[in-house]
């Protein structure tokens, strides 16, 4: 049996630390004593958790601690495994998601990814985000979830093409710069032509 052939050795990179990365943020609340992180609602930049990560080891509370600083965590907007939050909401989680499947497309097919499927891509998290911050929509996790694994998903096929056009121009030849002419030089050769 003849495994795939690998496009890009820095693809594959990315899916390996974006599949770890993935792997923490679910194994995180498994961490944790059950039912210890129930709510865990706050703003986005902000540290105003830290107290319930002290007690914490130091990988979950890694991790916990960088939700904090970069989403919301409404608890509303969260799935909860083993009885705890998990440290980034429902959106969040499908942005993982969608990086580790795109990024698993691309180390094995190389695609060039057409703007209107960039487009197709981002607009229902645009869409169903956006109607949230406006009105009083309020979406569903699994439509956060699969809104966010699309739009990471396009992301990472995007990212992934960049980086094959940035290893075709690397890798094309370098033209060698011609020997420059004096005046006398170029004028022989224009009076022999």
């Amino acid at each position: 049996m003849r495994l795939p052939k690998i496009t890009s050795r820095v693809v594959l990179a990315l899916l390996t630390l974006s599949s770890v990365w993935l792997a923490l943020v679910v194994m995180s609340p498994f961490m944790v004593h059950p039912n210890t992180l129930l709510d865990l609602s706050g703003v986005i930049g902000g540290h105003e958790n830290e107290y319930h990560f002290k007690s914490l080891n130091p990988l979950p509370h890694a991790i916990y601690w960088l939700g904090d600083a970069e989403c919301h965590q409404l608890a509303n907007r969260s799935y909860f495994l083993n009885g705890n939050q998990m440290p980034f909401c429902a959106r969040d989680v499908g942005l993982f998601l969608g990086l580790v499947l795109g990024f698993g497309f691309a180390t094995f097919v190389r695609w060039k990814i057409h703007p209107v499927l960039v487009l197709v891509g981002l607009v229902p998290i645009a869409i169903d985000g956006g109607l949230q911050l406006v009105s009083s929509y309020e979406s569903t996790n699994p439509l956060r979830l699969a809104t966010g694994t699309l739009a990471g998903f396009v992301l990472a096929l995007l990212f992934a093409h960049f980086l094959f056009v940035i290893g075709e121009d690397r890798a094309k030849p370098k033209p060698v710069p011609s020997e420059p002419q004096t005046i006398r030089e170029k004028e022989v050769s224009q009076e022999a032509s």
